[in-house]
This record gives C-alpha cells, sequence and structure tokens, in this order.
C-alpha cells in the first residue's frame, strides 16, 4: 500500500499508478515536495508490476506553476552573502542536486514516466516535465516554457540539457534567450509535447494514454525507453549495439514467440498487437 503525503495524492491502478501533485494555493513545487517524490520512488521502484507512472496536477489550470521562488530567493541572497567569504578559486560543484537526481531516477525507473501537464507550468514545472519520458498537455489557454532569463537566471533543473536534445539547440536557444512561453499547440508543434488532448476530458485522457502504453509487451517497453535514453550519449554504432543487445533480449521472451506465432495465424496486423496479452516473460 502506497504511503501518504502531504503534497502528493496516490491513485493506485495496479499496471498504471498516477501521482497527483498538490501544493495549494500556490501550486509551486517546493524542496518538501521534491523530498516526497523521491519518497515515493523508493516504492515505485520495488513495484514487478508498475508499466506506466504518471505525473498530473491537481490545480484546475496549473500542472506545477514553477519551483517555488521564495527558497530560490533565499537561497541567492545566502549565496550572495557565503561568497564573500570564500576564495575566489573556489570549486565546482562535484555532485547534482536532489532535483537532478529525481529526473536521473525517473530516466532509470523501467516503468514508463508521464508528464500529465493539466494546465500552465514553467520553469522547474517545465524541467519536472522534461524530465518524464512522455508528455501529454491539456489544451486551453495555458503556457509552457523556460522563462528564467527573465529574473536574471537560468534553467537549473535540467532544462538546458533536456530541451536542447528534445527539440534542437537553436529552438533551445531562442526559447530560454527571449523567456519565451508557448501555448499547447505550439509545444505540440515545437516537438516539446507528444499529445494534446481536451481539457474537459483531461483526466480521462490521461488514464486512456497511459492504459494504452500499459497493454503493451512489457519486455518490448523497457528496452526501448533504456537503449533510447543511453544512446543519446552514444555513437551512431555503440547505439547500434545497444540496439542490437536489447533486440536479441526481446528475441527470447515468450511474449515475442506467442505474439509473432498468433499473428501469422490469425493474419492480423503487427500494430494490432495492443490486444494481446502479454505475460511479461
Amino acid at each position: 500500500m502506497v504511503k501518504e503525503y502531504e503534497h502528493l495524492k496516490v491513485q493506485d491502478h495496479g499496471q498504471v499508478v498516477i501521482c497527483v501533485l498538490t501544493n495549494p494555493p500556490t501550486h509551486t513545487f517546493t524542496s518538501k515536495s521534491l523530498m516526497e517524490v523521491h519518497d515515493f520512488l523508493d516504492q515505485m521502484e520495488k513495484r514487478k508490476d508498475l508499466r506506466v507512472l504518471a505525473f498530473t496536477g491537481e490545480g484546475e489550470d496549473v500542472f506545477i506553476k514553477h519551483y517555488e521562488v521564495g527558497e530560490l530567493a533565499d537561497s541567492a541572497e545566502k549565496n550572495i552573502s557565503e561568497s564573500k567569504k570564500i576564495a575566489s578559486d573556489s570549486q565546482p560543484p562535484k555532485e547534482l542536486h536532489n532535483f537532478h537526481k529525481m529526473l536521473l531516477r525517473f530516466r532509470d525507473l523501467e516503468a514508463i514516466v508521464v508528464a500529465g501537464i493539466n494546465g500552465n507550468t514553467a520553469g522547474g514545472g517545465c524541467e519536472f516535465s522534461l524530465g518524464c519520458d512522455l508528455r501529454i498537455m491539456s489544451e486551453g489557454p495555458y503556457a509552457i516554457g523556460l522563462p528564467e532569463t527573465s529574473v536574471g537566471i537560468l534553467p537549473g533543473g535540467g532544462g538546458t540539457q533536456r530541451l536542447a536534445r528534445l527539440i534542437g539547440s537553436s529552438r533551445a536557444l531562442d526559447l530560454i534567450l527571449h523567456a519565451k512561453l508557448l501555448s499547447p499547440k505550439e509545444a505540440f508543434e515545437y516537438g516539446l509535447i507528444n499529445k494534446l488532448v481536451s481539457h474537459d476530458n483531461f483526466q480521462e485522457e490521461l488514464m486512456s494514454y497511459c492504459l494504452d502504453l500499459a497493454s503493451r509487451a512489457p519486455i518490448a517497453l523497457r528496452q526501448v525507453k533504456k537503449i533510447i535514453h543511453q544512446g543519446l550519449d552514444k555513437t551512431l554504432e555503440e547505439g547500434l549495439l545497444m540496439e542490437q543487445e536489447a533486440f536479441d533480449v526481446t528475441m527470447r521472451s515468450n511474449d515475442a514467440a506467442r505474439a509473432m506465432r498468433s499473428m501469422l495465424e490469425t493474419e492480423q496486423n503487427i500494430e494490432e498487437r495492443t490486444e494481446f496479452k502479454w505475460e511479461g516473460n
């Protein structure tokens, strides 16, 4: 049984788990939220039945407004004070901070991680979604982006790296340097969002999207997620070797043998395999 949290509301549907981020009335992401997500991930990493983990916001028109600016301002003022006492040759950070570690845990989780962006999100909220494997967003008068340069900082939760990898360096530079916020339609056209859904039916659409993923071959899904993420830092030849190894893993699974034989016997198209009963072995 999933424990209760102050800033998370967990809906456990077995193979699909929906985590609702809650922090009214501001709907910002805080250090307490961060701590709770790490604790929640401790539990999810032990779940052998989990295939899809989705995050969405509790607010009517907001996913995560942004990271709590008050905490960032306090940190900036503390840094200014401490910098006066530290030698000019101070060393750069040697360890990633906990927000980075959280998003890397999303990447390393075997389950597919989905951001269900139900409204506005900027800064740390946008970076949270970029750390997920897939993103769906509600249609409507909403905005998403990384406007940190408008307050004299830059995206510090992985936004510069993930956005550039996702939509290309030139587009990422343009958006970040100009602190641009995109509409859902623009975000979809940029490739930032995978799917747009109706606001009125958002929760149902999110669940349907997750169930569709969960209905697919689990071994294949895990391997695809793994090699695409890891392949980003490889040469083409190294990536192809990874793909070949992952392909061999799927070709040793009972699921694949049964599914391909069933397709031959029933003359179904390969895209119709979602109705096949996968056993995960």
